[in-house]
C-alpha cells in the first residue's frame, strides 16, 4: 500500500500516526476536500505467516524425524519439504525456554531463570518480563499481524493467574496475543485440564468420556482461528503459536494409540538408546563419528531393575509413544489446514520438539500418579501397586509420568536429560523449519549451532520488519538472538551465534565456538536432597569434534577449560 510506514518508522511502536495536515475546506462539497484514505495497517507486502509448534518434555532422540522411536509422520513430511537443525538448543526447562523464545532473549534477561511457581524477587528469577522486552507477538501484533496463542503459557507470575488478573503478562493481555485458547500453568490434566479463552475460564466442550482429549481440542481451535482469520482478512497475515500440554505429564493417551507400540519397549532403555543412535547416524542428524555417550551411575540400567516392575515400565514407555504421535497427527491437521487454504508457502512453521529434554522428573520407576512423587511420598507406590495399575496407564484415572532411563534414552546420544542445562541432553532440541517461499532447499540438515532466542528476530527478517527501539514509549533491550536466515539456503553458511550461555538450577554450560564447559550440580529426581557447596562442582571440557560430549577434556586442556 502506498502510505505504509517504512522500515524506519516501524522501529517504534505503535507506528506514530499522522495528522493532515492541509487546508479543510468549510463545505464538504468543495473539489478541493479531499483527504488521505483510511488504510488498515499491514506488514510489508510479501510479509509471511507464521505457524511456531512447540512440542513440551521431548527429548533429541524421541520423534521419528530425528531418529527416536515415536512415529512421527507430519514432523518427517515437514521435514522434507524444509529443514533439520541438529544444533539447536532450549534452555532445559518450560518457563524459561518458552520465555525466551517469545522475547528473542535470554531467559534470565525476562526474569524467568527457573518456572514460574519457584519464582523469587531476585534479579532474573522473579517471573516477570520487564516492560523493555516486548515480546514478538506484541511487535507482530503492533505492525498488522493477527496473533493467537494455542495450548500451554507457564509465563504469568503465580500471583497474577487468578481470573482477576492483572493480565499485563496473560496471552491475551501484554503478551501481545489478540486470541488465547489454553491453559495457564507448567501442565494440564489432558482429560480435564483447567482451561481459559482469552481471560476468561472455561469448560472443555466434553467429557473424555465423549471422546474428549486437550491436544485434539487445541488443534480444533487453531484449525478455526485460522479458517476464521483468512476468511475475513484474507490479505493479512497471522502469528499462530502453538504449544500442546503433551508431551509432558501426565502422559494421557486413549489405548488406541499406545496399542501401536505393544511390545516395542520390551528390550529395555538401554537397548533403545544403541538403536536409536543406530538410526540417527542413518538418518543424517547426527555424525557417523559421534560416540554414544555413557549412561550416568545415578541412572539404573535397564538389567537392574526388578523383574516384576518391568511390564510397568514397559507399558509406561508404550504409553508415552502413543502421546507422542498422537500430538504429532494433530499438529498435522493444523498444517493440513494451512495447505487447504492454499497459504502453506507462505508460511513460515518452525516445528520445535521439545521446549527441553525429555523429562526425569518420574523418578527411576516411573509413576503411576505423579502427586505421589512431587510430595515426597513416591514410596507408597509400590512395585505391587504400579503392577496392580498397569492397565490403567495413560486413562483418565491416572495422572502417569516414565521412568529415568525412559527419559535418559529419549534424550540419545547425549548426557542426562530435562532440568540439566549443563549437557545437551538437557539442551538440545530437534527443531524443523519450512517455509517453501524462502527455502530452496529440501529434506536437508543444517548444523549451525542455534538457539530459541534465534527464532524472533529469525521472524522479524522474514517479515521485513525491524527490530523495535522503542515499544509503547519505552526504549527496548535489543534481541540477544541471532536471525537464522541465513543458514536457510546456505549448508555451509559460517554460524552467526558463536557463544551461548546455559544454567538451570545451578547446572551450567558455556558454549563457545565449538568448545563447551559445563558442570552439574542437582539432579531432577532428586528431590528433597542436600546439595553440595558450589566450589565443589567438578567442570568438564569438550572439543568442537565431539559432537555428542563423550570425552571430557579438562585435565588434558586445563587452559582452555580456565579461558571458558
Amino acid at each position: 500500500m502506498t502510505n505504509q510506514p517504512d522500515r524506519h518508522a516501524r522501529a517504534v511502536l505503535p507506528i506514530p500516526q499522522h495528522s493532515y495536515a492541509g487546508l479543510i475546506k468549510y463545505d464538504a462539497k468543495d473539489p478541493e476536500s479531499t483527504f488521505p484514505p483510511i488504510e488498515p495497517l499491514r506488514p510489508p507486502a510479501g510479509a509471511p505467516n507464521v505457524l511456531i509448534i512447540l512440542i513440551d518434555d521431548a527429548g533429541f532422540g524421541s520423534a521419528s524425524a530425528f531418529g527416536g522411536p515415536c512415529h512421527t509422520p507430519n514432523a518427517e513430511k515437514l521435514a522434507a519439504g524444509g529443514l533439520r537443525y541438529n544444533r539447536f538448543h532450549n534452555t532445559a526447562l518450560c518457563s524459561p525456554t518458552r520465555a525466551a523464545l517469545l522475547t528473542g532473549r535470554n531467559h534470565h534477561t525476562v526474569g524467568m531463570g527457573g518456572i514460574t511457581e519457584l519464582a523469587t524477587s531476585a534479579p532474573g528469577y522473579n517471573s516477570m518480563r520487564p516492560d523493555n522486552c516486548a515480546p514478538l507477538a506484541e511487535t507482530l501484533k503492533l505492525n498488522g499481524y493477527s496473533t493467537a496463542q494455542f495450548g500451554k503459557c507457564h509465563e504469568v507470575p503465580v500471583w497474577e493467574t487468578s481470573p482477576l488478573g492483572p493480565f499485563d503478562r496473560w496471552p491475551a493481555g501484554g503478551n501481545g496475543f489478540e486470541y488465547f485458547y489454553g491453559f495457564i500453568g507448567g501442565e494440564s490434566n489432558q482429560y480435564y485440564p483447567s482451561l481459559y479463552e482469552g481471560n476468561t475460564p472455561v469448560e472443555p466442550p466434553k467429557t473424555p468420556e465423549e471422546g474428549y482429549h486437550l491436544t485434539e481440542d487445541l488443534a480444533d481451535h487453531a484449525i478455526n482461528y485460522i479458517r476464521q482469520q483468512k476468511a475475513l482478512m484474507p490479505d493479512k497475515p497471522f502469528f499462530v503459536y502453538f504449544a500442546p500440554g503433551a508431551t509432558h505429564a501426565p502422559h494421557h493417551v486413549s489405548t488406541e494409540w499406545s496399542e501401536k507400540y505393544k511390545g516395542k519397549f520390551d528390550q529395555g532403555w538401554d537397548k533403545l538408546r544403541e538403536e536409536i543412535f543406530a538410526r540417527q547416524k542413518e538418518l543424517g542428524v547426527i555424525p557417523q563419528n559421534a560416540d554414544l555417550t555413557a549412561r550416568p551411575k545415578e541412572i539404573p540400567a535397564w538389567d537392574e531393575m526388578d523383574p516384576n516392575l518391568k511390564p510397568v515400565l514397559i507399558r509406561q514407555m508404550e504409553v508415552y509413544a502413543g502421546f507422542m504421535e498422537h500430538t504429532d497427527h494433530h499438529v498435522g491437521r493444523v498444517i493440513d489446514a494451512i495447505a487447504d487454504l492454499g497459504i502453506l508457502d507462505d508460511t513460515v512453521i518452525y516445528y520445535i520438539i521439545g521446549d527441553n529434554g525429555a523429562s526425569a522428573e518420574g523418578t527411576v520407576h516411573g509413576t503411576f500418579n505423579e502427586y505421589f512423587s512431587l510430595n515426597g511420598a513416591s514410596a507408597m507406590e509400590s512395585v505391587e501397586f504400579m503392577a496392580s495399575k498397569v492397565g490403567e496407564f495413560g486413562t483418565p484415572t491416572s495422572y502417569n509420568h516414565y521412568a529415568v532411563g525412559w527419559a535418559h534414552a529419549l534424550d540419545t546420544p547425549y548426557q542426562w536429560t530435562k532440568q540439566v542445562a549443563s549437557h545437551w541432553g538437557g539442551t538440545r532440541t530437534g527443531a524443523i523449519v519450512h517455509w517453501p517461499r524462502g527455502i530452496q532447499a529440501k529434506g536437508e540438515v543444517r548444523t549451525q549451532f542455534h538457539h530459541v532466542i534465534d527464532v524472533a528476530p529469525t521472524v522479524l527478517e522474514a517479515a521485513g520488519l525491524p527490530e523495535p527501539v522503542f515499544v509503547h514509549g519505552i526504549q527496548q533491550k535489543p534481541y540477544e538472538g541471532v536471525s537464522m536466515t541465513y543458514s536457510f539456503n546456505d549448508a555451509k553458511a559460517a554460524e552467526r551465534r558463536e557463544t551461548q550461555y546455559f544454567e538451570m538450577f545451578v547446572n551450567r554450560g558455556i558454549y563457545h565456538k565449538g568448545w563447551t564447559a559445563v558442570t552439574r550440580h542437582s539432579i531432577p529426581w532428586m528431590m528433597g536432597t542436600a546439595l553440595p557447596p558450589i566450589d565443589d562442582d567438578v567442570w568438564e571440557l569438550y572439543g568442537p569434534d565431539d559432537w555428542t560430549q563423550a570425552h571430557d577434556l579438562a585435565k588434558e586442556n586445563p587452559d582452555m577449560l580456565r579461558d571458558l
